[in-house]
């Protein structure tokens, strides 16, 4: 069969499993689980589908994405606002999601000090100007430590029902495989990376040789910057406009820390509380005929019974009255109280004033009726 009429019977076949931008946002989190960044950016967002996705990894700590539509921004950004489960679940990390508004053919210090800069079908719609101010801002002026540029590959494009040019109308050129590689082989050189080719959406069987539906160069540097950013910082003014920020809600802030801590310090308490409860409970019922009125006694037997403790010196909880004392020591041997605090000294400082505490402050203090 010649090429034209693989061609002809390809066309209209033409499915991707998972669809082909899922399948180029999957390279990326694959990328991410690998080299593990803390700053990401990603220019060309659109959407914000892809930071959406890259907001759950828990590596990454910054969060930016770049656009020249404010308005397709401003539509979506509030995907990336935190969910009251991160209020009620602060997590050890910290993470700032921030959304500008500007141009790839801009320099603007606050995209300084990334570790992985996405292009994900970005460079085909800048037009030839930016296109050729795009390698000076990105991999001479961000530098980033791995850049990652998908594009179309238009040798594809004969298998795709409907493109008869480009697969865009926005789209300002699409190049081969040659031309691409050319170019980016040409850009690695020039700023001192390194670059390897790759892609997704394969090509049916008998057309492998058109190559990849979406081509993705991935341009690693050769070194690392020593001097710092000043001097770019110096020299570029800030020109790209906010859009969007979120701060996330972290355990590294102490004001969550502090929350959380007590939220499961009392949690940690009810549990022993209750646990006590049931045990004395248990042994008075065996030293009496389980009658009716002596179960109503049972709330006095406690003070009877139980002798107060040096909670100094014990790790034992005991009743006094209608009250069940604690030591901290106790709570803070759980690990998850343990994990949240570090030293016994931070437990204190934390929940000092925010629970009820003996005068001494080596236990916490709760009332033996059930709680509202």
């Amino acid at each position: 069969m010649d090429k034209n009429a693989q061609e002809k019977q390809f066309k209209g076949m033409i499915r991707f499993t998972p669809p082909l931008s899922k399948q180029r946002y999957q390279f990326i989190k694959d990328l991410v689980a690998k080299y593990r960044p803390k700053k990401v950016a990603d220019l060309g967002c659109a959407d914000c589908k892809l930071l959406w996705m890259l907001k759950f990894c828990s590596c990454i700590e910054v969060l930016v994405g770049l656009d020249i539509s404010a308005n397709t921004m401003k539509e979506k950004m509030h995907v990336l606002s935190p969910l009251p489960v991160d209020y009620l679940q602060p997590t050890e990390r910290s993470l700032t999601v921030t959304l500008y508004h500007g141009s790839v053919a801009h320099k603007d210090p606050c995209m300084l000090g990334f570790d992985l800069v996405t292009c994900i079908e970005l460079i085909e719609h800048l037009e030839e100007s930016e296109l050729k101010k795009f390698p000076e801002v990105v991999f001479g002026f961000m530098a980033p430590s791995i850049v990652v540029i998908s594009t179309p590959n238009v040798e594809f494009n004969t298998l795709l029902p409907g493109v008869t040019l480009f697969r865009h109308p926005d789209h300002k050129f699409e190049w081969d495989r040659a031309q691409f590689q050319s170019w980016a082989l040409e850009t690695a050189r020039h700023y001192d990376y390194s670059v390897e080719f790759t892609g997704v959406g394969h090509s049916p069987r008998g057309m492998e040789n058109i190559g990849f539906c979406t081509q993705i160069g991935v341009f690693v540097r050769k070194y690392s910057p020593t001097g710092g950013f000043t001097q770019s910082e110096k020299s570029s003014e800030t020109v790209y406009k906010t859009v969007f920020k979120a701060v996330y809600p972290s355990l590294k802030d102490e004001k969550y820390l502090q929350n959380t801590l007590v939220s499961e310090v009392v949690f940690t308490a009810q549990i022993i509380k209750q646990s006590l409860l049931n045990r004395l409970m248990s042994e008075q019922e065996e030293h009496n005929d389980n009658t009716t009125e002596e179960k109503a006694q049972l709330q006095p037997c406690f003070s009877k019974d139980m002798r107060k403790l040096d909670v100094e010196k014990s790790m034992e909880s005991f009743v006094k009255g209608n009250v069940v004392y604690i030591p901290l020591k106790t709570v803070f041997s759980f690990p998850k109280v343990n994990q949240l605090c570090g030293t016994f000294e931070k437990l204190c400082k934390l929940i000092t004033g925010k629970v009820k505490l003996t005068s001494d402050g080596c236990a916490l203090m709760l009332s033996t009726e059930p709680e509202d």
